[in-house]
């Protein structure tokens, strides 16, 4: 099944760092694309895009326009997906996350979370509204807990493919390996 990620409300001068870090994320942790909404910004897509073309994988950045409901309403009609909104308000991860694992198993994953301050319509259209602390804290880093306790921490493991550079794993130095030109 495939997950994507609906980053809300971006704003180029304030969001730019936050919203390429998410989509850093999700492809990171297993995610399939991201899209975003709010002010168009195609130095967000460029950064991501210019990442996968050298660290590889297919993940996708988009831009989705400003109306989130139509994407997350075409989403459930036309792909049978389960809207997953990351809220500090939701019920807990790991009271939800087996249940959320036998719906993935049936179902793809729009996972939204908010920008800005969040619409209250939000809340009535996910299936699941799911915290990961009910504290102030970081989108970037509740998109990353979300998706290593869904994967079980298997996205780490991922090989991706095309890839022009990789990091070799070492305990005392940095080693990357460029793939060489043809």
């Amino acid at each position: 099944m495939k997950v994507e990620v609906l980053r809300l409300g971006h704003r180029i001068i304030r969001d730019q760092r936050v919203t390429t870090h998410v989509g850093l994320v999700a492809r990171a942790f297993g995610a399939n694309s991201m899209i975003f909404c709010g002010q168009r910004d195609e130095g967000v897509i460029e950064t991501i895009n210019k990442l996968v073309g050298l660290w590889g994988g297919g993940f996708e950045a988009r831009y989705g326009g400003k109306n989130w409901k139509k994407i997350i309403r075409d989403w459930k009609e036309k792909k049978g997906a389960k809207v997953i909104h990351l809220t500090m308000y939701g019920e807990p991860l790991f009271e939800v996350v087996n249940s959320l694992r036998r719906v993935f198993n049936e179902s793809d994953f729009l996972v939204v979370m908010g920008g800005e301050k969040v619409p209250k319509r939000l809340y009535k259209m996910a299936d699941f509204n799911v915290s990961i602390t009910n504290q102030p804290h970081s989108e970037i880093a509740a998109l990353a807990v979300f998706l290593d306790h869904l994967f079980q921490g298997e996205e780490l493991k991922k090989e991706f493919e095309n890839v022009k550079i990789k990091v070799i794993p070492s305990s005392d130095k940095k080693l990357i390996k460029k793939k060489e030109k043809t």
